[in-house]
């Protein structure tokens, strides 16, 4: 199965809407089946690079909305675009999140019930996008702490990390402009392992047989945040690859529907 759902066909969105004037600052939107339904805010991966949009994430977006969820998948600027990686990337995740309880309220979906799933270099981006108030005050990006929840999902949780290790040959570098030595101010603000503790309740998801991005990028997250006491939780899949986590037709599927269902819904 693996990289199929990539580019498996399903059915798009009920709507597209624009946050910006860039053809990449938009969101699809399947709207909540029954009032006060929990949004899901899905960032899709493809290691921040242009080549990934969102539309492999449609037969996710879709089963997601079958299981009773209102969702909005966000497209971004992405290296390789015009104004993508720094700082565009983070300027439109972070109007993308600020706008995601209007969204809620206007599609009959609970503001207060969001979880922003994000996978591979969107699981780094939704966990970043929560991370917010722990950015100086003076940052354009500073924002009151979100009540969302955060599902990563494979998540490339640390850039620095991902800089480190080279992964996809150096994704992680071209998104930031730089190494972790050469601009570390950049690193700074966006690596979601720098600003933690932010109380924000989190659970990662990863398969052990990841290829793309080993499970020790979510376990040293995980072993971080817990020292410092926020509310992290780790999920290791045995034997699961990369892709399942985003495929509904995976084996993999009802453990990530399990994940977000209790983000979504804590007393659970």
């Amino acid at each position: 199965m693996s990289r199929e759902v990539l580019v498996r066909q399903a059915p798009r969105p009920y709507r597209t809407l624009a946050y910006g004037t860039h053809p990449d600052q938009v969101v699809d939107l399947w709207p909540a089946p029954r009032d006060g339904a929990p949004l899901v805010l899905i960032v899709h991966g493809g290691f921040w690079r242009a080549e990934y949009d969102r539309r492999h994430i449609r037969p996710m977006a879709n089963a997601l909305a079958a299981s009773g969820y209102a969702v909005v998948a966000a497209e971004y600027r992405r290296t390789g675009t015009p104004g993508g990686g720094w700082p565009g990337t983070f300027d439109d995740i972070a109007a993308v999140a600020d706008a995601t309880a209007g969204l809620a309220a206007r599609h009959g979906a609970d503001p207060r019930r969001q979880v922003w799933v994000g996978h591979s270099a969107g699981g780094h981006l939704a966990l970043w996008a929560a991370s917010r108030h722990r950015l100086p005050e003076g940052s354009p990006w500073h924002a009151a702490r979100t009540d969302a929840a955060v599902l990563c999902l494979a998540g490339c949780a640390s850039p620095t990390l991902a800089a480190l290790w080279d992964l996809d040959e150096g994704a992680a570098r071209t998104l930031l402009g730089g190494t972790p030595e050469g601009v570390p101010e950049r690193y700074a603000a966006a690596d979601p392992g720098w600003l933690l503790p932010t109380g924000v309740r989190v659970t990662l998801v990863h398969g052990t047989a990841d290829e793309q991005i080993p499970v020790a990028m979510s376990r040293t997250f995980a072993s971080r945040a817990r020292r410092l006491g926020d509310p992290v939780a780790l999920v290791e899949l045995p034997g699961v690859e990369h892709f399942a986590l985003i495929d509904p037709r995976s084996e993999a599927w009802p453990e990530v529907l399990a994940a977000l269902a209790a983000l979504a819904d804590p007393a659970r």
